[in-house]
């Protein structure tokens, strides 16, 4: 094994004994029972976390489900990103070059010049635009928290039951959620 590659020992059923150590010297020393490894270099850890929309995305997980870790992307909505950019759905994320993540991030963020139907979008006809549009990552949280105040300042009965802290959607409260 070169220097430039560590190794790093995860115990697999209890915690890691007191005489196996993470240090290049220890290297050589024969590794505990039930000890699994993880060979990793310079180059593949630079591609592991990539960072897209503020969200960190693991590079070991196919592109398809790395991409539901962004708020406002399901597995549906990845699939068709995936698509309409024309990769691979077997690939890892890690493996993506600068011009797939770039084509990716602008098909996410502009999904009706890339004839993503309305339906799929998760902002139909916004209140203040009007628009069609697919909040993702920070923007939808903001989205959210305005929609809700926009409810409890039109004092609706939705709004009313979020101020109060009460189940919203018409269960049944007399006996569950009573703590608040």
């Amino acid at each position: 094994m070169n220097k430039s590659a560590y190794i790093y020992a995860f115990e697999t059923r209890r915690g890691k004994p007191n005489n196996w150590k993470n240090t290049p010297e220890s290297q050589s020393q024969v590794a505990p029972p039930n000890t699994t490894f993880l060979v990793s270099s310079p180059i593949l850890s630079s591609i592991l976390t990539d960072s897209l929309l503020n969200t960190n995305i693991d590079g070991r997980i196919k592109v398809m489900y790395a991409l539901t870790k962004i708020r406002g992307v399901g597995r549906r909505y990845s699939n068709l990103i995936c698509k309409k950019a024309d990769i691979d759905l077997n690939k890892r994320a890690g493996e993506l070059t600068q011009e797939e993540l770039e084509r990716v991030v602008t098909i996410m963020q502009n999904p009706g010049q890339y004839k993503v139907p309305a339906w799929f979008l998760n902002r139909q006809k916004d209140q203040v635009t009007g628009k069609d549009v697919h909040v993702l990552a920070n923007g939808l949280e903001s989205k959210l928290r305005d929609d809700l105040e926009r409810l409890k300042k039109i004092r609706s009965h939705r709004g009313i039951r979020h101020f109060w802290g009460l189940k919203v959607r018409g269960q049944h409260t007399k006996t569950t959620s009573r703590g608040r």
